[in-house]
């Protein structure tokens, strides 16, 4: 059964979105992203992917070297993160970090977000991703 992991902080996306493809609690990974200088209210990382690419890199997961223009849901690799919500403010792209995984087939959508009346998202038409990083967990 899928525990989508809910941000405990209003910029905590990346955060979550990387706790929920390891499998960590929010307290876990911030713990993480904490050490390794990574903090969600850093305004420097709410329009970057390095940070979500380190922690992941940290925890042996691949990721692909470029954001990925979104085409269709069906075009996704079975794991990825998503950027949707995009907004610019002055000369910065934001966005929120979502977690789009196929399990046992089936799409879905690992939002953190808390005011949502379910973290499990079927809803894909609400939504508009404007790029993806595809996730790729290495076996040591």
């Amino acid at each position: 059964m899928l525990e989508p992991v809910i941000q405990e902080e209003s910029t905590g996306c990346g955060i979550a979105a990387v706790a929920n493809i390891l499998g960590k609690t929010y307290a876990q990974m911030k713990a993480i992203a904490n050490a390794m200088g990574i903090a969600a209210a850093d305004t420097s990382l709410w329009s970057d992917t390095q940070y979500v690419r380190r922690m992941l890199a940290s925890a042996g997961v691949a990721t692909s070297a470029d954001e990925i223009p979104f085409s269709s849901w069906d075009a996704l690799p079975d794991l990825a993160l998503l950027s949707i919500k995009h907004h610019r403010e002055g000369d910065k792209d934001f966005w929120h970090w979502v977690v789009f995984k196929r399990v046992d087939g089936q799409p879905v959508v690992l939002d953190s977000a808390s005011y949502l009346p379910s973290n499990i998202r079927t809803d894909f038409e609400a939504m508009q991703p404007k790029w993806f990083i595809e996730c790729t967990k290495v076996v040591g």
